[in-house]
């Protein structure tokens, strides 16, 4: 009897071992809940991402308003009863001394 408790407590510890320490137990069971659970995230976000594009496909489809605003952004598209203004930067004041520009020299 004494043999076979011992026996059993032996097939016990190698079984708690192979749970506890070896790579395929507790350990890695941790990792891959951590790693589905990222990967949930990600799924998340780009499933948002997928119904952000599928509603603006078919407001593309179905509305002029969204293709003409893309237009305008997109392609600078001016509309044949708009006047198109365009501002550039203003002319720097000051003399830097560059080729090509004006200086005056003071003596």
């Amino acid at each position: 009897m004494k043999w076979l408790a011992l026996a059993l407590a032996v097939v016990v510890l190698l079984l708690q071992h192979r749970l506890w320490i070896s790579d395929d137990g507790v350990r890695e069971l941790v990792r891959l809940e951590a790693e589905v659970a990222r990967q949930r995230s990600a799924n998340g976000v780009l499933e948002r991402r997928n119904r952000q594009l599928a509603a603006e496909v078919a407001d593309l489809k179905q509305g002029f308003a969204a293709l003409e605003e893309r237009a305008r952004t997109d392609l600078g598209m001016v509309a044949s009863d708009e006047t198109f203004y365009q501002v550039g930067a203003a002319p720097r004041t000051g003399h830097t001394g560059d080729a090509g520009t004006r200086t005056a020299a003071v003596r």
